[in-house]
């Protein structure tokens, strides 16, 4: 490696572009690209007679100490590894200031790019494509992960599509030496956010679990066109891949088959223990689902064609040159963010801000504390304003009317923990509020028909009540985020069905009152 030169001003530093400059070994021809730390180049060694990419460290970040060393890293990490499926590191130097990192060319298009012109053509990516080009990256994957280094920056963008018909991953700018000193950067959450892991997003922290988990996003990405969590700013988004459930894979494209959306809800579980934990796993689980929905998976990958390419001619990118063709900004808008929230306040403060809202935020799948309060508000207020209601129809038609209406108190402290299983959600609350709301259901029956007889024929029904809202919660839970989402459409619909109920023995009760 060549010695550092002698410290130049900002102003000393890389031009606007590189063309026609040589660095090192490597005559600059073209820019390819730009990614979030660094500027991408076609270069050529004259030596070797070979084509290479040049990848440059942005001239803003060479100053900044926590870059510079994680460019350093990303060099040494990846030029180690050797597989198909991982673009192959050659050199890494120092020249006047300029670090760079030389790489293979690769010749085709980002997974990105592609799955953006199908989505402006209002196509998608066919299903045995989709599963040949992810059991490629996890092959990849499987093996970094072998030799000790986390991705930590998974996404479409960083797939590359080869005119060989290989999926190549690329960019281990941000990856993590296994058992090696960890790296954080001071403020600062690294990677992008629309497919990081929850636990990446809390504490900066990640393993093989969190690319597996990235790697799920982009998967979901290509089966339903979009990234399941989207919000105006970053912060937002953070929090809803700690918070919200998974908008199900089979809402937004209802031909994708089961055996794939099982296999998404599992690699997208919040908590690392729950999703698939190694890369090895989850191919196996790919082609399983793949082969149990009937999907032939093709031997190769076809070298997509995009827009302005219609000729047999490929051209040679990196990193996502075809950004420019891109309609939708906010569709492209993936770069790794190595600079969160410095726009607009520094990220320190910022990150400060996440982690505190986190500490108070459940990472299964639940809405934060905002939420439960609000809901809690709302059906103390339900509860008050009931037996309000109850009082004032007792005051005008006699209190023989609340002998009829007493067993409501019971169904509205019932609605109000309904209405929390909602909110959280929590298969859980069914218990105390199943209980609640079946006997109040039957007390008031009973109490509105004045035929407390009834009990002598009726009385199986209690263990049945019991028996049934001891078992759901274990038959929700083994859904995992599925039971979540039908946990909350079962306390919406008991929150229904109390109201109805309550309303209609006011009318009834004030009717069999006059």
């Amino acid at each position: 490696m060549a010695a550092k030169s002698t410290p130049k001003t900002k102003s000393d530093m890389a031009p606007l572009s590189l063309e026609g400059q040589t660095l090192g070994k490597y005559r600059i021809l073209e820019p390819l690209g730009r990614g979030g730390m660094a500027q991408v180049y076609k270069a050529y060694h004259p030596q070797l007679d070979r084509y290479v990419a040049v990848k440059v460290l942005r001239s803003d970040l060479v100053e900044e100490t926590e870059f510079l060393a994680r460019f350093r890293r990303e060099a040494r990490a990846v030029a180690a590894l050797r597989h198909a499926n991982i673009v192959q590191i050659h050199d890494f130097d120092v020249q006047d200031d300029l670090y760079y990192m030389v790489m293979e060319l690769l010749e085709g298009n980002t997974l990105k790019a592609h799955l953006n012109a199908l989505r402006v053509r209002g196509e998608s990516l066919p299903f045995g494509a989709a599963v040949r080009i992810f059991c490629d990256v996890l092959a990849g994957l499987a093996y970094a992960h072998g030799e000790g280094v986390i991705h930590r920056d998974l996404k479409p963008a960083n797939i590359m599509l080869t005119r060989k018909g290989q999926a190549v991953l690329t960019d281990f700018g941000i990856a993590q030496i296994v058992g090696g000193t960890q790296y954080t950067v001071s403020g600062a959450l690294m990677g992008t956010l629309s497919y990081m892991a929850p636990e990446q997003g809390r504490d900066g922290r990640c393993d093989a679990r969190s690319d597996t988990y990235s790697l799920g996003i982009a998967i979901y990405e290509a089966l339903t066109g979009r990234v399941p969590y989207d919000a105006d700013t970053p912060l937002a988004i953070l929090m809803k891949h700690i918070n919200d459930p998974l908008p199900l894979p089979r809402s937004l494209n209802p031909e994708i088959p089961e055996a794939l959306e099982a296999f998404v809800l599992k690699a997208l579980a919040k908590q690392p223990e729950e999703r698939f934990q190694s890369a090895a796993e989850m191919a196996e689980a790919l082609r399983a689902g793949a082969g149990e929905a009937g999907i032939d998976i093709p031997d190769r990958i076809e070298q997509p064609q995009l827009a302005g390419n219609s000729g047999g001619s490929q051209v040679a990118v990196f990193s996502g040159s075809s950004r420019q063709e891109i309609a939708d900004d906010a569709f492209a808008s993936d770069d790794t963010d190595i600079t969160f929230g410095r726009s607009r306040r520094s990220s320190a403060a910022l990150l400060e801000q996440a982690r505190s809202m986190l500490e108070t935020a459940r990472s299964d799948g639940r809405p934060g504390p905002v939420k439960v309060n609000q809901s809690v508000l709302a059906w103390v207020g339900t509860l008050v304003l009931g037996n309000m209601l109850m009082l004032w129809l007792s005051g005008i038609f006699g209190w023989e009317l609340f002998g009829r209406l007493w067993p409501m108190e019971i169904v509205l402290v019932g609605l109000l923990l309904a209405g929390l299983m909602a909110a959280l959600p929590n298969y859980w609350l069914i218990i105390p509020a199943g209980i609640l709301l079946g006997n109040g259901y039957l007390l008031s029956f009973y109490a509105l028909t004045g035929n407390w007889s009834y009990w002598t024929y009726l009385w199986p029904l209690e263990p049945i009540l019991v028996g049934t809202v001891l078992i759901l919660p274990f038959i929700l839970h083994r859904d995992r985020v599925r039971g979540l989402w039908r946990a909350r459409r079962l306390g919406l619909f008991l929150v229904i069905l109390s109201i109805v109920v309550f309303f209609v023995s006011l009318i009834v009760g004030t009717i069999r009152s006059i």
